[in-house]
């Protein structure tokens, strides 16, 4: 028997990543597991690896109308939703002040944490009424750390989420619902495609794997309902940001700054 053997988890940005491998670590745990993103193709071959537990609800999380609605096919089909994994995000190549765009700084509010919001604010009715639910937030160490790599648009929004996870702690805590922040540090996932210098695979293998996070998540979910862990960082050993700082005579360095 699994740990989530009845539990129903629905899992944001499922198509690749930190999210298909969580959908992947929770499917394997008994979960029955949903997977949204927006496109179909990438979230079905994952559902396929997951088995008959899986479904694919595809939707964009920054429309609140459509995240309702999947929160309402959920509930239809199970008449239950007892985890959300939060994972969808996105940022751009040009995020420095110099070449950040209006719409691209807006995309980056909306895809970072206002979609957030939304999936927040369709499960909780949900969680209110069996009085359990656990919420887990991908942010990002630039939720706590203001450096050049992330961009201030990118670096805002999850420094926002960070936030919005502590606050959904201090007023559904008496309704049984727990929300946790996880704050990973560089992992090997597409996002690293939108680098203003792409990261090379040397790099890429140091980095956090998206199972390593994965199996952070599955660890949460699967705490007993009397704990919560606010927020949580978990970072590459070798740490591209700590060697970036460090004195350069006779110490490691990587070959391309991160933040470039």
């Amino acid at each position: 028997m699994g740990r989530l053997d009845g539990k129903v988890a629905w899992v944001t940005g499922a198509g690749s990543g930190i999210g298909a491998a969580t959908a992947r670590s929770l499917g394997a745990e008994g979960a029955t597991v949903v997977l949204s993103g927006r496109r179909r193709e990438p979230l079905e071959e994952v559902a396929r690896e997951i088995g008959a537990a899986a479904s694919v609800e595809p939707c964009d999380v920054t429309d609140p109308a459509a995240v309702r609605a999947v929160v309402e096919r959920i509930t239809a089909r199970s008449g239950r939703l007892d985890i959300l994994v939060a994972n969808a995000g996105v940022n751009v190549v040009e995020r420095d002040w110099a070449r950040l765009r209006p719409e691209d700084a807006a995309a980056m509010i909306a895809g970072n944490l206002t979609q957030a919001f939304h999936c927040a604010l369709a499960v909780l009715p949900v969680m209110r009424a069996q009085r359990d639910g656990v919420l887990v937030f991908t942010a990002s160490i630039a939720g706590r750390l203001v450096k050049l790599l992330s961009g201030p648009a990118y670096t805002a929004a999850k420094h926002g989420l960070v936030a919005m996870g502590h606050a959904l702690n201090i007023q559904e805590g008496v309704n049984g619902i727990r929300a946790t922040v996880i704050l990973p540090g560089e992992v090997a996932t597409p996002l690293l495609d939108k680098r203003p210098v792409p990261v090379p695979a040397e790099e890429r293998a140091r980095m956090l794997q998206p199972e390593d996070v994965a199996d952070l998540v599955r660890y949460v979910v699967c705490l007993p309902p009397r704990v919560t862990l606010p927020e949580i960082w978990i970072t590459p050993t070798w740490n591209r940001l700590h060697l970036a700082e460090l004195d350069p005579a006779g110490m490691p360095r990587p070959a391309t700054p991160p933040w470039e």
